[in-house]
């Protein structure tokens, strides 16, 4: 059993959010308020939720007939401290997006904190997601817009099925799919544009 990811030829049971669903939620929550100009923030193309996330955002922004800036995609690892140093590299685009979409909420919450120090308001001068819904996401200052990728319900499948297997019943290869929850709190609002 495999949970929160697909591996290549494993013939087994997948239990997982559906991650590109996800972030399209997201995405399509930015695109609502206004922003055109949006970042992708951390991940990156090397497992199938990296993939799957990047291209969730992809299809929202194409879907809504906007540009997609290879130099608005800055990959990297799932840390705060990522997001932090993402912030620098963020704020000195040219043509700099009104908002981003990030891989996870440690890596939103730590460009939260890159733009912040930066002398910017999170939430209001530049909107942000994050996605997984960590407890931190709701304390966060300002509390974080994330999306909610059903992780108990992942993990009471997989026990279940586990159990199945190890009484000796047939579990088959199969890949499901739980539909994430968009949670708007604080750290997403309209684009403010600057001269």
């Amino acid at each position: 059993v495999l949970i929160a990811r697909t591996v290549e030829g494993a013939d087994v049971p997948v239990f997982r959010g559906d991650d590109a669903y996800g972030t399209g939620l997201a995405t399509n929550h930015l695109i609502s308020l206004g922003h055109k100009r949006i970042a992708m923030i951390g991940g990156t193309d090397q497992t199938s939720t990296g993939r799957d996330r990047y291209q969730g955002y992809l299809n929202a922004m194409e879907a809504a007939g906007l540009e997609v800036r290879p130099s608005w995609r800055i990959p990297g690892p799932r840390t705060k401290q990522a997001g932090f140093e993402a912030a620098g590299q963020f704020l000195a685009l040219k043509d700099k997006p009104t908002a981003a979409c990030c891989w996870n909420d440690l890596v939103a919450i730590g460009l939260m904190n890159g733009i912040a120090r930066a002398g910017l308001v999170p939430g209001i001068d530049i909107s942000v997601t994050g996605y997984d819904d960590l407890e931190e996401a709701a304390i966060a200052t300002p509390a974080l817009t994330t999306v909610w990728n059903g992780q108990r319900e992942v993990g009471r499948r997989a026990a279940s099925a586990l159990l199945d297997k190890l009484n000796g019943q047939m579990v088959r290869p199969s890949q499901e799919l739980i539909k994430p929850e968009l949670h708007v709190r604080q750290s997403t609002g309209k684009p403010v544009e600057r001269a």
